[in-house]
């Protein structure tokens, strides 16, 4: 079996092993290929049996221009690059990684709050420069500190990442509100459901950790950040669109909001004239949320047993059944 992985490095800088596809059948690994629909794709793809994608696309064009090909796997859980119902038209299952990361995006997230609160990397590069050494006073800081205990946190999305994320907030003596439009046990053992209004009014701090529907598009708005208390933080890490970043700018530069920290944008890579990035306030990482080397070995291994599935003719993770 033929298998070309077409834009591994994300996934793979040289850290981890392509053993368990390697087991599979013959490999060529890109590092990059195209984030842009290019003629590249097919002609890497060639006659292929299987492709291994991240962010690559997979359009309509590209599965005509390569009639070998009879199966994707997204080294990933998001799957919209790839054109998904035409894959089914021609019967080629599309296969992502459901559950890989919930541990480190939860972690990520409130490693998010907790920079805002207490800007710790602002200060040690202040240390580092000798601020402290010249200092007259035994101690200084440059920003108002925040303490975390007694304030209320609202999560728009608890699913898995959400759920533990709240457990995180808990243990540090944070009252958790949610909204989801499906309501769970294990969401209710954590948090109090609210209507979203009653969210954005209520909470000190708004996480973002739903996907990336229509309905949720846009959802961080003019209007609702108007609902939001004076002085609230938005942390971001599930979808850039989640979010109208002019608004956001908007409320930052005017003291609506406190701050934000996001590690996701509406384009990735970042445009170098996006609003965010002259924004007061406002954290910004570059995807990284998902990037651990336990996480990155273990979306691996699921795609390995994946493509193992679909070769012993029982594939499992389709996303286009």
């Amino acid at each position: 079996m033929k298998i070309v992985v077409l834009d591994g490095y994300t996934e793979n800088p040289g850290d981890i092993s392509w053993a368990p596809l390697e087991a599979l059948g013959e490999v060529t690994v890109y590092d990059r290929t195209a984030y842009e629909e290019s003629p590249l794709i097919a002609e890497r793809i060639g006659n292929a049996e299987i492709i291994v994608i991240n962010k690559t696309p997979v359009s309509r064009a590209t599965i005509d221009a390569c009639p070998n090909l009879k199966a994707v796997a997204v080294l990933a859980t998001g799957y919209n690059v790839v054109d998904y119902e035409y894959a089914k038209e021609k019967g080629i299952p599309v296969m992502n990684v459901p559950v890989y990361g919930t541990d480190n995006v939860s972690q990520f997230a409130v490693s998010l709050l907790l920079e805002i609160c207490s800007h710790i990397g602002h200060h040690s590069e202040s240390v580092h420069k000798g601020e402290w050494a010249s200092s007259i006073d035994w101690c200084y800081w440059h920003f108002p500190m925040i303490e975390v205990s007694g304030k209320t946190a609202g999560i728009i999305g608890l699913g898995k990442i959400g759920v533990n994320t709240a457990k995180i907030l808990r243990a540090m003596n944070v009252k958790v509100l949610a909204y989801d439009a499906f309501q769970t046990e294990a969401g209710r053992a954590v948090a109090d459901y609210v209507e979203l209004d009653e969210l954005l009014k209520r909470s000190d701090f708004v996480f973002l950790h739903c996907p990336l529907f229509p309905s949720t598009q846009g959802i961080i708005n003019k209007e609702n950040i108007a609902r939001m208390k004076d002085g609230a933080i938005l942390i971001n890490n599930s979808r850039g669109p989640l979010v109208v970043e002019q608004d956001l700018a908007d409320a930052l530069n005017s003291g609506k909001l406190a701050a934000a920290a996001v590690d996701v944008v509406s384009t990735e890579p970042i445009k170098a004239d996006n609003v965010l990035l002259t924004a007061r306030n406002c954290i910004i990482t570059p995807h990284i949320s998902w990037a651990t080397k336990e996480a990155r070995e273990r979306i691996m291994q699921t795609t390995a047993d994946n493509i193992k599935a679909f070769m012993a003719g029982e594939p499992v993770n389709v996303v286009n059944r």
